[in-house]
């Protein structure tokens, strides 16, 4: 075989590979999981007592409205306990949220406020000290998402009444966002859901992240060494045998930045890459409905966007030695789809996924700053 041919053969093949199992993963889940009831007993009369715990730093614009938001939530206000956990904030947040506790006595809370930013995970292992001996969900709330109605503490918690779960999250819907981001989010939630439906999935979200506190108890609390401290927790709840669920009927809202908006993904990316890294060495010890779930989610997080890249400098490198015109003619068809949004979408994400595999080798982002939402 010829060079140029060996080189188009190879960069074609790896790129069918990074196509075509996602394709097919996606494809699975919507078409195989997505239509399947819940296999969940959830009792909407169950209603443990519960600790939201919000971490908090430079949150005046918006820690108000996040009380508020969680204040307005349909659930017996003496079952439920409000912690607050400040990390040396610089604008007032902590001043904020004694001021509204003050107008709001019906509503237990505290207040706890730390000398220095050492990032969420010890911000939340923190708060778990404070954390009622009575409580039964502790429930991870960031400040800038807002859950979309009054009944999702309740919805939430109504799934614990089922003993198989360990940890629910929501689908969440971008805030005013358009182009890739809300593209993205489309075929992230069915991914979610569908693989929620199979057993469990190994992304959580920080917009509400409930788990059972005796679970969060054996685990040890959350991880402060890696940004991902929501669905590395949910992973090892689920490691232990028990599900860990995003249910299509609880919704929230997340703020999207208006500026760095790469900057944020990247972070993202980053916080995931260190997720799955860290659970590489737990898969085999998975249950069987969830390893191939953890497999499937480790190699399009981890590989795949190097296959991607390897492909492209193949394709190039024909093009260069030997001026292939089948290289040559694949290129300019990938660059074409770009103007079709969900393609465009999909590139924009293996990009992060590389710049954020880069990025981690000097910083892993555990306390960033702050962005503009």
């Amino acid at each position: 075989m010829e060079l140029y041919t060996l080189i188009d053969f190879v960069a074609l093949a790896l790129a069918a590979i990074h196509f075509g199992v996602p394709l097919i993963y996606y494809s699975y889940l919507k078409r195989v999981a997505l239509p399947r009831p819940w296999n969940v007993r959830a009792d909407s009369s169950f209603l443990p007592k519960v600790s939201i715990i919000i971490p908090t730093y430079n949150e005046a614009q918006l820690i108000t409205r996040k009380l508020d938001n969680i204040h307005r939530q349909n659930y017996p206000k003496d079952k439920v306990e409000i912690i607050i956990i400040d990390s040396a904030s610089t604008d007032g947040t902590p001043d904020l949220v004694k001021k509204w506790g003050k107008e709001h006595p019906d509503t237990r809370f505290k207040l706890i406020v730390e000398p220095i930013r050492r990032g969420k995970g010890w911000a939340l292992n923190e708060a778990l000290k404070h954390v009622s001996i009575d409580s039964e969900i502790i429930i991870v709330t960031d400040v800038d998402s807002w859950w979309c109605d009054p009944d999702t503490l309740r919805k939430a918690a109504s799934m614990f009444a089922d003993p198989t779960i360990g940890a629910v999250s929501c689908i969440k819907i971008p805030e005013g966002a358009r182009g890739i981001e809300a593209s993205y989010r489309n075929y992230y939630n069915i991914v979610r859901i569908g693989e929620s439906k199979l057993w469990s999935t190994p992304i959580f979200h920080g917009e509400l992240a409930a788990f059972r506190k005796k679970l969060i108890e054996e685990i040890g609390g959350f991880p402060t060494d890696i940004g991902a401290d929501d669905s590395h927790t949910a992973t090892l709840i689920a490691l232990k045998g028990y599900r860990s669920i995003i249910h299509d009927s609880i919704t929230c809202i997340e703020a999207v930045p208006r500026k760095r908006y790469f900057q944020w993904r990247v972070r993202r990316a980053q916080h995931l890459i260190q997720h799955f890294t860290k659970t590489l060495q737990e898969i085999r010890k998975a249950p069987k409905e969830f390893r191939k779930i953890l497999i499937a989610e480790t190699f399009l997080h981890l590989l795949n966007p190097w296959i991607l890249l390897t492909s492209t400098i193949l394709f190039i490198t024909s093009i260069v030695l030997t001026q292939s015109l089948t290289a040559t003619a694949l290129l300019t068809i990938g660059v074409a789809l770009l103007t079709i949004k969900p393609y465009r979408t999909w590139i924009a994400q293996q990009i992060h996924l590389i710049v954020a595999s880069i990025r981690n080798l000097w910083t892993k982002e555990i306390a960033w700053s702050k962005q503009t939402k």
